[in-house]
């Protein structure tokens, strides 16, 4: 099912995503899944976490983009399921989205974030660093998939 088209001339505002919202979001990660981007998410793992996930909505209440952060353990936690509607490629949202999670690890007390990403150069940009299996803790390998991105905040 393709993306709807979204006038990305609207203002966007940032906010928690709610259980009305799984249906786009997996809309939108599979979009960008079937095109070898990123890997897909379930429905039943959207609506599980739904409480990791941020939204940037339009004024219509269309899905700009969307964001995960996973608390694994006392001081880590993963940037999940990273996804930019086309319309709004290029316009830095992808890195406010990361960055605005950063704040949200940081109130929190933890410390390090990683990502498992099929676009490391984008996580580089946000001040990421490639690292091997062995400099992450046993209980993220289970997840391994192509690359591991790491950041100390």
């Amino acid at each position: 099912m393709p993306l709807p088209d979204i006038d990305n001339s609207q203002t966007l505002h940032l906010r928690k995503a709610a259980m009305r919202d799984v249906e786009p979001m997996l809309q939108l990660i599979a979009h960008w899944a079937r095109r070898g981007a990123m890997l897909p998410k379930s429905r039943d793992v959207l609506y599980k976490e739904i409480r990791d996930f941020y939204l940037l909505e339009t004024q219509d209440s269309s899905i700009a983009g969307t964001v995960g952060l996973h608390i694994l353990w006392s001081d880590l936690a993963e940037v999940r399921s990273l996804a930019i509607h086309p319309s709004f490629q290029g316009h830095g949202l992808g890195k406010r989205l990361v960055l605005g999670l950063e704040g949200e690890a940081r109130e929190l007390g933890i410390l390090r974030l990683f990502a498992w990403t099929l676009e490391p150069e984008f996580f580089k940009r946000c001040g990421y660093s490639e690292v091997t299996l062995e400099e992450l803790p046993p209980k993220v390998y289970k997840e391994y998939s192509k690359h591991a991105m790491h950041k100390r905040i």
